[in-house]
């Protein structure tokens, strides 16, 4: 299958990674990617970035390396409705927004109470991916989920970096699996992200790409493989389309 893009990666501004904006671009290039989209964790992940870096994200060219680069967030679902830890004048300058729920930033709540705040996090207009929604440590309705990324024109993350076995997050695996065959009954597109802290983790989505070859999962529903695909799903352009 082509698989052109990595959407989410984080560069020293996160706090926890280890590279810069140049040097991400130059991994994606020498991967054969075509879009990075730099994702950096919001202000209430620790030690990650303020509220200004995300505004002054136009001065970082759109083309990097010969890459095109789109500027966006990881940022934090804060509580069980929902809301982010980035307010909406500057959501609305992002190309695109990955949702996701941390431990260092809200609890693991019931089954319902988890569900309900990706479901409202998906509501907001601005959020285009849910990331790493495959951690057992904050069970999910994956059916509730499924339907509601379908009706809210929202992509689900395989995310590469949660099948790692040295990862924290729990279950993913057997998680990502009965998402897949969710999305794949009811035609819910998904994104593999890598979710890099590192530029050798650029364009690495070789475990999910694995596990999305086992399901049998449709290409045509991986929207990896076609810039056109994922600019349906995003902020960027979107007042041009």
């Amino acid at each position: 299958m082509r698989d052109i893009l990595d959407v989410h990666c984080h560069t020293l501004a996160s706090g926890h990674a280890y590279n810069t904006v140049w040097e991400m671009a130059r991994a994606a290039r020498e991967k054969g990617l075509e879009i990075l989209g730099l994702t950096d964790h919001a202000p209430q992940m620790p030690g990650s970035c303020g509220e200004f870096h995300f505004l002054n994200l136009k001065v970082v060219p759109r083309q990097i390396e010969g890459i095109c680069v789109l500027h966006g967030s990881e940022v934090n679902i804060m509580d069980y409705e929902g809301s982010v830890d980035l307010p909406e004048r500057i959501l609305k300058q992002m190309d695109l927004v990955i949702a996701s729920l941390h431990t260092p930033c809200i609890k693991p709540g019931t089954v319902k109470e988890n569900t309900n705040a990706c479901i409202k996090a998906m509501e907001n207009p601005y959020i285009n991916i849910i990331g790493h929604p495959d951690d057992g440590r904050f069970p999910l309705d994956y059916k509730e989920l499924v339907a509601a990324a379908r009706e809210n024109h929202v992509l689900l993350e395989i995310n590469n970096n949660s099948l790692n076995p040295q990862c924290f997050r729990q279950n993913a695996g057997e998680n990502d699996r009965t998402i897949l065959k969710l999305c794949m009954e009811y035609g819910v597109p998904v994104i593999m992200g890598s979710d890099a802290h590192v530029v050798t983790d650029v364009g690495n989505h070789v475990r999910a790409f694995a596990l999305i070859e086992e399901i049998g999962f449709p290409e045509e529903l991986v929207v990896n493989r076609d810039a056109g695909e994922l600019m349906k799903y995003i902020n960027y352009g979107k007042q041009e389309r």
